[in-house]
């Protein structure tokens, strides 16, 4: 799988939990759910854009090394 396939189905997946997390807050409503939203549903964004930023340097370094070997 290409790194921007890769990608891709990480945008897919986040936004998927992004589903399945509002589904599940509609009958978990108590504080372990909020510690829960708190710990790792609300820093989702921010991990998932570094990370596509970090895989976006990786192909790009993929490119110049395909580039240097032919």
């Amino acid at each position: 799988m290409s790194t921007k396939a890769s990608a891709a189905a990480l945008v897919q997946a986040a936004k998927d939990l992004s589903v399945s997390w509002q589904e599940t807050k509609a009958h978990w409503r108590d504080v372990k759910a909020i510690e829960f939203e708190a710990a790792y549903i609300e820093e989702l964004p921010n991990r998932l854009n570094r990370t596509l930023s970090v895989m976006a340097e990786i192909d790009n370094l993929f490119a110049k090394i395909r580039h240097d070997c032919e």
